[in-house]
C-alpha cells in the first residue's frame, strides 16, 4: 500500500506540472501586444491579425532611384503604407544602370516573392524576359505594357494631366515663354510634352513652348543647367518630366528667386512636389496616382485576385491623373475654374488630347 501511495503521489505531481506548463504556453501566445478574440475564446497575434503578413512584395526602380521625389518614391511609399496597414513584407532594389534590371527582378522572383514590381517604362523589355522565363511569378509594371499572362501593366493618360497644367502655365506666364524638360525620349515622356503644349496653346495661342531633353532621369545637375538656359531665354515657367533630373530644375528656380529679379516657377510632376520643394517655387503639380495603382494591384495579391495579362490605363475620368488641392495656393480661382472646364470637356470626349 505504501508503494502504491507513493506511485499515485508521483503521478499527481506530474499531472500538475503538465497542466501548469499548458497554462503558461497559452499565456505566452497572447503576449507581446497580441489581439484577443474573446468571443471565440482564441488569441491572435498582431501579425496574424494583418491580412498580408505572409505576403512578400519586391520593387525594382529604374535608374532614377527610390528617392527620386517622383514616381519611384510614390511606388515605394504605397508599399510602406501597405506594410503598416496589412503587414506585408517589402523590399526594393535600386538599379544603377539598365544592366541591373534583369538581375534585380530575378532576385525577387527566385526569392519566392509573391509580387515583383518593375517601376518605369525602361524596365519593360527586362520584365518581359523575366516573365517568359518564370510563368508562375506574379509581376507588374508601371508606365509600360508587357504582353505576358503573368504581368499586370499599368499606364496613365499623362497627356490629359499635362494638358491641365499646360492651361495653368498658359494663363500664368508673364513672358509668354514656358519650358518643358523631359528625361529620356520615350512614348511616356512624349505624352507629357504634347499634352502640355496643347494645354498651353488652348488658352494662350501666342505663348511659345520650348521643349528640351536631358537624356537621363538621374542627373539633377543636367536639369539645373537646362533650366538655367530656359530661364535665360525668357521662360518663366518650366515643366520637367524627368525624375531626379527634374530636382535640379527646382534648385535653379529657387536660386534665381532668392537672388531677386524675374519670378520663375516650376510645375511638379507625378507627386505634389510643393510638399518637397515649397510653395514659393512650385506653381502646381501634375499628379499621377502611381501610389494608388501600386496599392490596388498589391491588394489583389493579398486577396488572391491578381489579374495577370491585363492592361489598365488610368485617365482623368478614373482620377488617375490631375492636380493637387495645394494648387489653390498659387493658382487663382479663375484659372482653376478654367482647368475644371477643360477637365470636364476631356472626360466627356468633347476634347481629345494628343498623345504623340
Amino acid at each position: 500500500m505504501n508503494r502504491a501511495f507513493k506511485f499515485s503521489l508521483v503521478m499527481v505531481l506530474a499531472l500538475m506540472m503538465i497542466l501548469a506548463g499548458c497554462g503558461n504556453k497559452k499565456e505566452n501566445a497572447g503576449g507581446n501586444g497580441a489581439a484577443s478574440n474573446t468571443g471565440a475564446g482564441n488569441t491572435q497575434t498582431s501579425d496574424e491579425a494583418k491580412k498580408g503578413a505572409d505576403i512578400k512584395v519586391g520593387l525594382v526602380t529604374d535608374i532614377g532611384g527610390v528617392n527620386d521625389k517622383s514616381f519611384n518614391q510614390s511606388s515605394w511609399e504605397a508599399l510602406e503604407a501597405l506594410s503598416k496597414e496589412q503587414g506585408i513584407q517589402h523590399k526594393y532594389l535600386q538599379s544603377n544602370s539598365s544592366a541591373d534590371y534583369i538581375p534585380n527582378l530575378n532576385q525577387f522572383v527566385q526569392g519566392g516573392y509573391n509580387l515583383t514590381w518593375a517601376i518605369g517604362f525602361d524596365l519593360g523589355d527586362a520584365l518581359k524576359q523575366v516573365a517568359d522565363a518564370n510563368p508562375n511569378a506574379n509581376l507588374a509594371i508601371i508606365d509600360s505594357v508587357v504582353d505576358a499572362p503573368n504581368v499586370e501593366s499599368i499606364t496613365f493618360a499623362e497627356n490629359e494631366g499635362a494638358f491641365l497644367v499646360g492651361v495653368v502655365a498658359g494663363m500664368t506666364t508673364k513672358t509668354n515663354k514656358v519650358g518643358f524638360i523631359g528625361g529620356a525620349e520615350s512614348p511616356v515622356i512624349k505624352r507629357f510634352e504634347v499634352g502640355f503644349q496643347a494645354g498651353v496653346k488652348a488658352v494662350n495661342p501666342n505663348a511659345e513652348v520650348i521643349p528640351t531633353y536631358a537624356g537621363a532621369y538621374d542627373k539633377p545637375d543636367v536639369g539645373k543647367s537646362l533650366a538655367s538656359q530656359l530661364y535665360n531665354d525668357g521662360a518663366d515657367i518650366i515643366f520637367p518630366a524627368a525624375g531626379q533630373t527634374g530636382n535640379g530644375v527646382f534648385n535653379e528656380a529657387k536660386a534665381r528667386n532668392n537672388a531677386g529679379g524675374t519670378k520663375v516657377w516650376v510645375i511638379g510632376v507625378d507627386k505634389d512636389q510643393s510638399l518637397e520643394f515649397g510653395d514659393d517655387v512650385t506653381l502646381t503639380s501634375m499628379i499621377k496616382r502611381v501610389d494608388v495603382a501600386v496599392k490596388n494591384v498589391t491588394q489583389q495579391v493579398i486577396d488572391g485576385t491578381f489579374k495577370g495579362g491585363t492592361v489598365t490605363n488610368l485617365t482623368l475620368k478614373d482620377d488617375g491623373v490631375g492636380l493637387p488641392e495645394t494648387s489653390k495656393k498659387n493658382v487663382s480661382q479663375e484659372i482653376l475654374d478654367k482647368v475644371e472646364e477643360y477637365k470636364q470637356k476631356i472626360i466627356s470626349g468633347e476634347i481629345t488630347v494628343p498623345a504623340e
